[in-house]
């Protein structure tokens, strides 16, 4: 392929802050920009493997992490819009790069000569006495090594290297049949009739997004913002069921988007890789860099939060079957396709408050505004739209982030609701990490915070649920944190810490959304301007913790499922849906139907690296309860608490390990206490 002489990668953005100029780049700019920038890499990384001088750690470790800058610059590009708008030509380039990118990487880690003089910093790691950071950057980069094959002999170099292209070209692989096949799913109503049960809002959106496919009628797919409210309101239960069994068989039709033997390559690579590097399975393998460091401790949280919410969650189960024989007046067994049908029901019957209630008062800008107030109340920082930064997309907004001294802090993108070239899910990125550059001057983030929310319509602005405005907050946690960021070093900057430690800012973010006083700033009616009414507020408080057992549980699930499959020890030849039933059968709340699949969608674990590591949501959310209890004693505005976890998190990174930030910050060990309280649990 020719290169393109106009290729914006190949030369200094002009941008506001030097942003991507998105503007300028079109597809055909990829794929040479990722060759040249690999090319330059492999060419750093040979100066830096034959530098004849004595390995120092400024020639060989800061060396090594200054090296690739164009190719970070070109990937950060590439893959954020790949995930948020790509198209079949993005995803050809993703196949057609992605063993390039292996090679790459492989071609760093298994380089001898670059080992042996990182080993020999290593070895001198104790005479040299590094300040904490330049300590932590080398270590994570002898790991790094490590885990990666250098310590392994030829042959079985030889063998990783295989592998792991192969598995990068895998995850790939999966994420895409999984975006493929829930994209072409569509369920069109033409017959009001079959909108029972649906609110006006909900047939609204409907109505919109058919017009947009140029269909008539109500068309409802399996987005976030159109499967859950259907799921919900529907009282056509053989639709549910429909809808709920499409789901379900998301990337498990038997076709080419099928990912069940993907699923069990994926499986098998990843325990031959632990295999070769000397471990049992894939969990002890990747737990090694972890807080909780062995699947025996991941266990032992799963199983004690199981213990304690399993017999809550089997009396919800309990209440929501009587509630639906009740309402039904027959002897009716409630499924998963009902699950979200009853609860919802019931919530209101108790709580006297649904979404439908609550959506008028959560419009999207407001919403935006008062979590960026809420950031500016804790923290002092300020958000400016700056029309002139270039986007991907038009929906995308970006703005400029400030101090509380007025200092530059961030640049922010906001990218919020689905498009068909969208991945599910919501997600934070940094398109460009916090880093010192070598004349010691600050270069600060760019973060970009993507969802799937609620659409606007014809009528009405995009008015969000409960549950979305949560999203946000969890989504802005992780934003924060890589916005915060203030260390020499991108790879230890903002959110680049272990797995089960990144979740904490974003869970804690949460905890803001069941207080009285944030609710009374973020709940605004879009039409009349009049806050949330106060008994409305409490009854979304005294709601917080309905199905809080079930909730649990689900959760948990997912985690016992992640651990089944990366604790095999032996190559997976079986049943990859009788597998998945028997890993998390313990679980199990609502009955299961035979054909269900979780594991051919479940991106976390087979493409969005939470491998070994989904249980970090669970491990964080004790982490999260614990920080909260600390702002509810002093004031859930209280600046000095705010400060306090900004100085020894948030702008941390992964400077230090985990266990001492936190410790730091809390002046003690974390227990699953104030979890269990918050919750309204009680351990017997």
């Amino acid at each position: 392929m020719k290169q393109i002489s106009d290729n914006p990668f190949f030369k200094v953005y002009t941008t506001p802050f030097g942003t991507p100029p998105f503007n300028e780049i079109r597809t055909e700019h990829y794929e040479p920009a990722f060759d040249k920038a690999i090319k330059l890499l492999n060419k750093e990384i040979r100066s830096i493997a034959k530098n004849q001088a004595l390995p120092t750690f400024q020639n060989t470790i800061v060396a090594l992490e200054r090296s690739g800058q164009l190719l970070d610059k070109v990937s950060s590009a590439f893959f954020n819009v790949l995930n948020a708008e790509a198209n079949d030509e993005m995803m050809n380039i993703s196949q057609r790069v992605s063993p390039k990118l292996s090679e790459s990487t492989n071609n760093i880690y298994l380089n001898e000569q670059l080992f042996a003089r990182v080993k020999e910093i290593y070895k001198q790691k104790e005479k040299l006495s590094l300040p904490t950071e330049d300590a932590k950057l080398l270590e994570e980069t002898f790991n790094s090594f490590s885990v990666r094959g250098a310590n392994l002999n030829a042959e079985d170099k030889e063998t990783y290297r295989k592998l792991s292209t192969e598995l990068s070209s895998l995850t790939l692989t999966f994420e895409q049949n999984v975006l493929k096949d829930k994209n072409r799913y569509e369920l069109l109503l033409s017959d009001e009739k079959d909108l029972a049960g649906l609110p006006g809002s909900i047939r609204e959106a409907a109505a919109h997004r058919a017009k947009e496919k140029g269909k008539e009628g109500w068309l409802f797919n399996l987005s976030a913002p159109s499967y859950i409210p259907f799921m919900r309101y529907s009282s056509i239960r053989h639709l549910r069921e429909t809808v709920y069994k499409e789901y379900m068989s998301i990337g498990n039709k038997g076709d080419e988007y099928d990912n069940k033997e993907i699923i069990r390559k994926i499986v098998n690579i990843r325990l031959q890789i632990a295999h070769l590097m000397g471990y049992s399975n894939y969990a002890e393998y990747k737990l090694r860099h972890t807080m909780a460091k062995t699947p025996a401790h991941v266990y032992r949280l799963l199983n004690e939060l199981l213990e304690a919410y399993k017999p809550v969650a089997i009396n919800e189960y309990n209440a929501i079957q009587g509630f639906a024989m009740e309402t039904e007046q027959e002897n009716i067994t409630v499924m998963p396709w009902d699950w979200s049908y009853y609860s919802e029901k019931l919530k209101d019957i108790r709580f006297k408050v649904n979404d439908e209630m609550t959506r008028p008062y959560f419009e999207l800008n407001h919403v935006k505004e008062s979590v960026f107030g809420l950031a500016t109340q804790l923290y002092g920082i300020t958000f400016k739209k700056n029309k002139d930064i270039p986007v991907y997309h038009p929906e995308v907004d970006a703005y400029e982030v400030y101090d509380a001294d007025g200092k530059f802090l961030s640049v922010l993108f906001t990218d919020f609701h689905p498009r068909d070239g969208k991945q599910s899910g919501a997600w934070m990125n940094g398109i460009k990490e916090q880093y010192q550059n070598e004349d010691g001057t600050d270069s600060r983030p760019q973060i970009i915070i993507v969802m799937n929310f609620t659409r606007p319509t014809d009528t009405k602005p995009s008015l969000l649920t409960f549950d979305e405005v949560n999203t946000l907050l969890h989504e802005f946690g992780h934003a924060l944190h890589g916005m915060f960021a203030q260390g020499k070093y991108a790879s230890l900057s903002g959110t680049n810490v272990y797995r089960d430690f990144v979740e904490l800012p974003s869970q804690l973010m949460e905890n803001w959304l069941t207080e009285k006083e944030f609710l009374d700033q973020v709940a605004v009616h879009y039409q009349t301007g009049e806050k949330i009414p106060q008994d409305l507020i409490q009854n979304l408080i005294d709601a917080a913790n309905f199905n809080v057992g079930y909730t649990c549980c689900r959760q948990l699930s997912f985690g016992f499922l992640d651990m089944a499959w990366h604790t095999q020890t032996s190559p997976f030849e079986g049943d990859i849906i009788s597998f998945e039933k028997e890993a998390w059968k313990q679980t199990v709340i609502v009955p299961e139907i035979p054909e269900a699949l979780m594991s051919s969608s479940f991106g976390h674990i087979f493409s969005g690296g939470y491998s070994a590591g989904y249980y970090g949501y669970k491990w964080a959310e004790v982490l999260d309860a614990d920080a909260f209890s600390v702002f509810k004693a002093a004031g859930i505005f209280n600046k000095e608490v705010a400060r306090s976890f900004r100085d020894n998190i948030l702008s941390k990174g992964g400077t230090e390990e985990p266990d001492t930030l936190y410790k730091r910050f809390r002046s003690q060990n974390p227990t699953i206490d104030a979890l269990l309280k918050r919750n309204g649990i009680t351990r017997k």
